[in-house]
């Protein structure tokens, strides 16, 4: 038997750590700047591992702008979930839809990258939907990104992320609060779910 290699070593680590894994993709998205760890990414990923087991059905995270929350949660965790089962059903949503698109991107050019297929090479995205909204794998599985107020009318999920369902400029406006709260979430976000007893969701801003 041949011994393993730093290639798998450093592979079988991010298939077992999802804090290790979030720090390993804050160097791609984000490669002119330098990590420096703190307690908070393990405790960040200690709680979506246990999202990932279904220990928990709803998160709600709340942390300072600049750690890590976006990378974390809208980046990082969708694509160690598709790689852990490429058929996974993901739906993200964030207060605007630029935003969402811009986290959805983030998240694809992580997995196109020969380190992402080292560690998980049954993951494949599909050629036939490959969109900054919505890209599927060959498994059928997805990451979908919505704004606030957007429609996702015949998409379904077993995994919500919403990072920042709020816009920090309009935060104490009653309206908008209200329609992101009641509006959005409860009536459009909840009804996506494949099978609610299973589905999970994570809020985090």
């Amino acid at each position: 038997n041949q011994l393993p290699t730093l290639d798998d070593i450093e592979a079988e680590r991010c298939r077992r750590s999802l804090s290790y894994f979030i720090q390993k993709v804050f160097a791609i998205v984000d490669p002119g700047a330098t990590y420096k760890h703190n307690w908070h990414v393990d405790l960040m990923a200690e709680y979506l591992m246990a999202l990932h087991y279904r220990q928990i059905p709803r998160l709600i995270f709340n942390l300072p702008p600049r750690f890590l929350k976006s990378i974390g949660f809208s980046i990082a965790y969708p694509a160690w979930e598709l790689g852990k089962n490429p058929s996974e059903q993901i739906l993200c949503g964030s207060y605007a839809e630029k935003l969402a698109n811009k986290l959805s991107l983030d998240t694809r050019i992580v997995m196109e990258t020969p380190w992402y297929q080292n560690i998980f090479p049954n993951t494949i995205l599909s050629s036939d939907q490959n969109e900054k909204a919505k890209f599927v794998t060959t498994a059928r599985g997805h990451r979908i990104a919505i704004g606030v107020g957007g429609s996702a009318t015949g998409e379904g999920d077993n995994i919500q992320i919403i990072d920042d369902p709020h816009n920090p400029k309009k935060a104490n406006s009653d309206a908008d609060r209200t329609f992101a709260n009641e509006t959005w979430f409860d009536q459009t976000m909840t009804s996506r779910y494949n099978d609610p007893k299973t589905g999970v969701c994570a809020i985090v801003m």
